[in-house]
């Protein structure tokens, strides 16, 4: 991409032009918030971070059996005794008692996180019925990890997510860490739940294949969070979601006339979809996984053309199918 071309459009015409496609006035459905619905999050690091010998933590590890077994990994261990033994050293590091003093002066008030959660699964149940309730853990890991999510558990790694601008910081690229930070928290939780739903073809090794799950997946978490902000879904900037849109018909000319939609070498398709600052294959003023961005459009359009339910869309593996369905085009600049 000529980075002119990203210079030269002004920001209010950007701005207005991306907001036009996906960034419209949204409100909750009533209907699916009023179902009955149990949430509990368990503060974990408090209970954690408050025992003081090793008895205390193994009371915790046997209080919380699939925390220790899914989290903890406790059968790595030759026993609880162990991995308590160990948990008791971890926790009574000056440097850990710190960074969850930070941690809780933090989210002290987690409530927030607590309800946007509560309805995500309650739009989740609505469409996928199916759908079970795992228990949630918040826990402090000494930014060992920052999300677990499966069937039965979710564990947020709460020092990952704490400002951008906090003292704390995990070890990540800075264009990586500026989405670690609160409103970033239940849209990863939900773009992870949805790789349970997200029904693929495993043969097909291609770009286009990756393209669509992945325009999948941003679906399902704009479609159980319809008043999130794109930003907060794929990661990008408001300034690299105008940008983007602003140059899509030059975006997909270069993935036209490259012949990349049925690339199958891993290098070629990382250049596009993996984690990366930029994409430099197009431009260094072209934010990373542009791929990805350009496979939640395409899907949009599939649901939009086929008049799509959630659960038909998750359900198709076919991505060649989606792809030729979608009527895809770019949009050309406001």
């Amino acid at each position: 991409m000529k980075a002119s071309r990203l210079i030269l459009i002004s920001s209010l015409i950007l701005l207005i032009f991306s907001c036009g496609k996906k960034e419209e006035t949204c409100q909750l459905d009533e209907d699916i918030l009023d179902q009955e619905l149990e949430l509990t999050i368990t503060r974990l690091e408090q209970e954690f971070f408050s025992a003081k010998t090793q008895e205390d933590f193994s009371f915790l590890l046997e209080k919380h059996p699939e925390f220790t077994q899914i989290y903890l990994q406790a059968d790595l261990y030759p026993s609880l005794d162990t991995l308590a033994s160990e948990l008791l050293t971890i926790h009574q590091d000056s440097a850990m008692q710190v960074l969850n003093d930070s941690v809780q002066q933090v989210f002290t008030d987690f409530s927030d996180v607590e309800k946007e959660l509560e309805n995500a699964f309650k739009y989740i149940k609505h469409y996928f019925p199916e759908f079970k309730i795992p228990k949630i853990y918040t826990f402090v890991s000494g930014f060992n990890s920052d999300l677990v999510v499966t069937e039965d558990i979710i564990v947020i790694g709460l020092d990952y997510y704490l400002p951008p601008s906090h003292t704390f910081q995990p070890e990540l690229a800075r264009y990586m860490a500026e989405r670690y930070d609160r409103p970033y928290i239940v849209p990863m939780i939900v773009t992870a739940i949805s790789s349970r739903f997200n029904q693929t073809n495993p043969q097909d090794k291609t770009l286009l294949a990756e393209m669509i799950y992945y325009g999948k997946a941003y679906h399902f978490t704009k479609a159980i969070l319809p008043c999130t902000s794109d930003q907060f879904i794929i990661g990008y900037t408001p300034d690299q979601i105008s940008e983007s849109f602003a140059n899509e018909e030059f975006i997909w000319a270069h993935f036209v006339e490259n012949e990349l939609l049925y690339e199958t070498n891993p290098f070629e398709i990382r250049k596009y979809m993996g984690e990366a600052p930029f994409t430099d294959a197009i431009s260094t003023k072209a934010p990373g996984r542009l791929g990805r961005w350009l496979g939640w459009n395409i899907v949009d359009d599939y649901v939009f053309n086929q008049d799509m339910s959630l659960y038909q869309l998750m359900g198709n593996p076919d991505a060649e199918q989606i792809f030729r369905q979608s009527g895809y085009r770019p949009r050309p600049p406001a």
